[in-house]
């Protein structure tokens, strides 16, 4: 069927409802009525097997109790991630007076080193993973007035990635499509000092081979070239949920990645490094990633 025919149609009308029930449920409502939602549909899906299967992998040592546990919450924070997309501007409230009961926190060390990098700039590779709520990481530099550009995935939908794009569009800087053209478009937006922010904690078919959470995986090497071919600092982000609809936003300091015999980044050895980051992040807080995903094919 042709783009535009009565298919897309029907499936743009769909799209725009699934979008506007979250929005007019508002950013409270909207999010426990999404994790209510996801509790009770996703046990029933396929994804939950490869969720259990998942966790049961990487905490071996824990009994089925707890690894039900682990994905029930894990479903939680996937409706309500959902159910969030369209109050991710009302959702950053984070402003300068640090507002101890606004819905981002931070913590000193992270606050003075936004300060850092709004007085050094880029270029800075900056990576995240599916945790909490991962949008909220992406809107940081944008809204903290730094030149961002963001690696994003479009989905297969093209009613949805419409959504999305207009949705991310004005609060995160840059966007670029994961794709051919992709690390060229990267490249260039660290060539001109932006702060350049991506997901890395999928699978990627042609990648290094890593250890994730004790098990062989194959990993995203793309941060890992970037930080090779630029030599520029390379920092995680993340999102922590807190109770009541609130967020603890953490960046960590330059992490120090390995170097080979002729002082270069050592590809494979940083994207081990990088990984590991996100596997103590998800040994924190099990129940904020997302276990759904067939990170171990």
């Amino acid at each position: 069927m042709a783009r535009g025919g009565p298919a897309d149609a029907a499936l743009a009308a769909l799209t725009s409802l699934g979008f506007a029930i979250p929005r007019a449920l508002g950013p409270d409502l909207g999010p426990r009525f999404g994790a209510a939602l996801a509790r009770r549909l996703g046990p029933l899906t396929s994804a939950h097997r490869i969720a259990m299967e998942n966790i049961a992998a990487a905490f071996p040592d824990r009994d089925a109790a707890w690894h039900r546990k682990v994905a029930d919450e894990a479903w939680d924070n996937l409706g309500r991630v959902a159910f969030e997309y369209g109050h991710i501007e009302t959702i950053w409230d984070l402003t300068e007076a640090r507002d101890p009961k606004a819905r981002i926190q931070v913590d000193d060390a992270t606050f003075a080193r936004f300060s850092e990098i709004r007085e050094t700039g880029g270029p800075l590779l900056v990576f995240a993973a599916h945790l909490a709520n991962w949008e909220l990481p992406a809107v940081a530099a944008a809204k903290h007035g730094l030149d961002a550009a963001v690696l994003y995935r479009t989905p297969n939908s093209r009613p949805i990635a419409e959504h999305i794009l207009k949705l991310r569009q004005d609060l995160m800087g840059e966007l670029i499509p994961a794709g051919l053209m992709a690390p060229t478009k990267l490249a260039k937006a660290l060539q001109r000092g932006a702060v350049v922010g991506m997901v890395v904690d999928q699978r990627f078919g042609r990648g290094p081979r890593i250890d994730f959470l004790g098990r062989p995986a194959q990993a995203n090497p793309l941060l890992a070239n970037l930080a090779r071919r630029f030599d520029c600092p390379v920092r995680g982000a993340r999102a922590i949920r807190l109770p009541g609809g609130r967020f603890q936003l953490e960046l960590t300091d330059p992490i120090d990645l390995p170097r080979d015999a002729e002082g270069q980044i050592d590809v494979a050895a940083a994207t081990q490094t990088v990984n590991d980051v996100i596997a103590g992040w998800v040994r924190e807080h099990p129940g904020q990633w997302l276990w759904m995903h067939r990170r171990w094919r």
